[in-house]
């Protein structure tokens, strides 16, 4: 065999060593082609005699990270993965993946399909299926058992969460880290491994049987993601552990095409594709954004904290401003309490507790953050308080340094008014706890400059935020429509139906909390406050159910009692006597109504305001309005946010 190239599979031989280079950007996916493409180099490698071994290798920042995305939805196209991952295993020659960036879903699959894996010590690998809906279907929930345990199947692939290479070494996913030239390395180890007995194809690998009680408890964890394909997945897991591998192949392929037809996948494609746009908004594309490199964010509170927190995660020096020393020692704490809870959870070591807090300065002057690039005020939501930040801000910062508010409710124009250079102004919406919250509205003044709004956005992507710009309006997109969702739910009551009904209605359709629960955990008097702030301002803001509450004394969790009461201070919300006869003169006698039913009406408020919002160009697209409501406010991810499901029933 001569050194031949296709058009996205490459081979050449080192010797008596072919290398099989993919070569399909930006990720190498598994298109029909790059598929025909493995076939055709799995013959031509078995028909040369002079070739002994293959490495297969991939051109670019990664190994093949997965199925094609533009061949999602459609109705699979030969040659068929799994075919290919067979042709692979039953290679003459053995072959060996040599593993940089990362080998996910049918990558991975491809990986197991060869004799040996090597990888390069930055390699992931995993099997993400689940998170789209689906299962592996190219042998994914049969091979890893095979390869490496049952239990180490049931983690990676009901999680779906990608492993590093050294993890993955620890459990025999792969059988070498190789530091330095992969491709060299892979050489030399695939020449090594010819001088011993080759290892059975993984396929023909047995496999530990478990013990019922090893299935029960895995079941509990997988029925945490809320929707279907992580149980089917660890069915067809146990499946394939229990049964001869050809059947349990037909079995995953099976259950592969028919969770591809099923509406949790189509929601999770489309969440899948609104993330992987959101980051870079077309309008961006072509400018350049300010440089970030150094943060200032003024509060150390819930928020503040938070935020600088999560400024620190992504490597950022952050300059921390209180108003005194005293302020100034409890914000220290607050994020000091951050990073602790991180070590507990053993997302952090001591020695990255220490890092994180070494590259904070705290002051309580402002002159400290003259070298600051951006700068994010996080202090009471006030208008004048707001103001008279952003005026200490203007004397203070660099005249090209952006300047931020974290505002929730108030309108940006009106924080900034009058102040110099408005084109540096942006809201930067976090939402809390913001280190851990995915979501940040991103909402531009009319000055705003170009490469300041894309400086907002590349600071989203930095710190692993979902970023959505939003138009300026009351709430921006996810609070204007939470207050709609609200009002509808509250409406619910006043015509009978019951407080805790609706929450168990909301909480089977994929909610963590309902309505009334969630606004006992934040607080009552939050949305209070900025109803009594709108009447004093002389708007017209009729009075709510939880208005008679909070007036009662009754503000949520904090105080025992909201729409639930909490005794002894309980987190278990118990239904209340009081509040029935508090609200009891605004509501109409009980009646029952059907859980679909209290579902279809409080969802229908959502997609109506969230089409509101469209229509007046507060926001950019459908899709951005189903990210937030993912992100920023517990819709179910499996099913696709409040627009999605509008288009699918409308």
């Amino acid at each position: 065999m001569d050194d031949k190239t296709t058009a996205l599979v490459g081979i050449r031989k080192d010797g008596e060593i072919a290398l099989v280079t993919v070569t399909n950007p930006p990720v190498n996916a598994l298109s029909a082609d790059l598929r025909q493409g493995l076939l055709e180099a799995a013959e031509a490698c078995d028909g040369d005699d002079a070739v002994k071994a293959v490495v297969l290798v991939c051109a670019g920042r990664t190994f093949i990270a997965g199925a094609d995305v533009r061949e999602f939805g459609k109705p699979p196209q030969p040659p068929h993965l799994p075919d290919v991952v067979a042709r692979i295993e039953a290679a003459k020659k053995p072959w060996v993946a040599a593993i940089h960036g990362a080998a996910l879903g049918g990558g991975f699959e491809v990986a197991m399909g060869c004799r040996f894996r090597v990888a390069s010590p930055d390699a992931k690998v995993g099997l993400p299926e689940v998170t789209l809906g689906i299962v592996p279907g190219a042998s994914g929930t049969v091979r890893t058992s095979r390869l490496a345990g049952v239990s180490v199947a049931v983690d990676l692939v009901t999680s779906g969460r990608p492993w590093n290479a050294s993890k993955a070494l620890s459990v025999g996913l792969i059988d070498e880290i190789i530091a330095g030239d992969l491709v060299a390395g892979a050489v030399a180890f695939a020449r090594s491994a010819l001088k011993c007995p080759l290892p059975p194809a993984v396929s023909e690998r047995p496999v530990e049987p478990m013990p019922e009680d090893f299935w029960q408890e895995a079941g509990k964890r997988a029925a945490k993601a809320g929707h279907r394909a992580p149980l089917e997945a660890l069915e067809l897991i146990r499946f394939g552990s229990e049964h001869p591998f050809p059947l349990a192949m037909a079995k995953e392929r099976a259950c592969f095409l028919a969770l591809r037809q099923s509406e949790e996948a189509a929601a999770l494609r489309h969440v899948f594709f609104a993330e992987r746009g959101a980051g870079r908004p077309d309008a961006l594309r072509a400018v350049k954004p300010r440089s970030v490199a150094s943060i200032g964010v003024i509060g150390g509170g819930t928020m503040g904290a938070g935020i600088a927190a999560a400024c620190r995660e992504a490597g950022l020096p952050v300059v921390l401003i209180e108003r005194d020393d005293a302020a100034l020692d409890r914000g220290l704490a607050n994020l000091a309490s951050i990073f602790d809870g991180a070590v507990k959870r053993g997302k952090l070591d001591s020695a990255g507790k220490a890092d994180r807090l070494a590259g904070i300065t705290g002051s309580s002057d402002y002159a400290a953050l003259a070298g600051c690039d951006l700068v994010i005020e996080a202090v009471f939501e006030e208008i004048g308080v707001k103001r008279a930040v952003f005026a200490d801000l203007v004397r203070h910062c660099r005249a090209d340094a952006i300047l931020a508010t974290n505002t929730s409710y108030l309108d940006p124009r009106a924080i900034v008014a009058g102040l110099a250079h408005p084109e540096r102004f942006i809201g930067l919406h976090f939402f809390s706890p913001a280190h851990v919250m995915k979501l940040l509205e991103i909402v531009p003044v009319p000055e705003t400059a170009s490469n300041v709004l894309a400086a907002a956005f590349a600071l989203g992507r930095l710190l692993g935020k979902v970023p959505v710009e939003a138009g300026i309006c009351e709430g921006f997109i996810g609070n204007r429509i939470l207050k709609r969702y609200r009002a509808a739910a509250e409406s619910l009551v006043v015509d009978g139906v019951g407080i805790a009904e609706i929450d168990a209605a909301m909480r089977a359709f994929g909610f963590r909390m309902g309505p009334f629960e969630a606004q006992d955990l934040g607080g009552l008097d939050i949305a209070y406050l900025q109803r009594e702030g709108a009447r004093a301002a002389g708007h017209a803001v009729p009075e709510t159910l939880g208005d008679c509450l909070v007036k009662a004394g009754r503000k949520g969790q904090k105080t025992d009692g909201g729409w639930y009461d909490y005794p002894n201070g309980s987190r278990t919300p118990e239904p209340s006597r009081v509040v029935a006869n508090l609200l009891s003169a605004h509501v109409a006698p009980s009646r029952l109504m059907p859980p679909d039913k209290i579902v279809a009406n409080l969802l229908a408020a959502m997609a109506s305001e969230g089409q509101a919002i469209l229509d007046e160009g507060i926001a950019q697209s459908a899709s951005d309005i189903d990210l937030v409501e993912i992100h920023g406010y517990g819709f179910p991810r499996w099913k696709g946010g409040p627009m999605f499901l509008h288009d699918c029933k409308g």
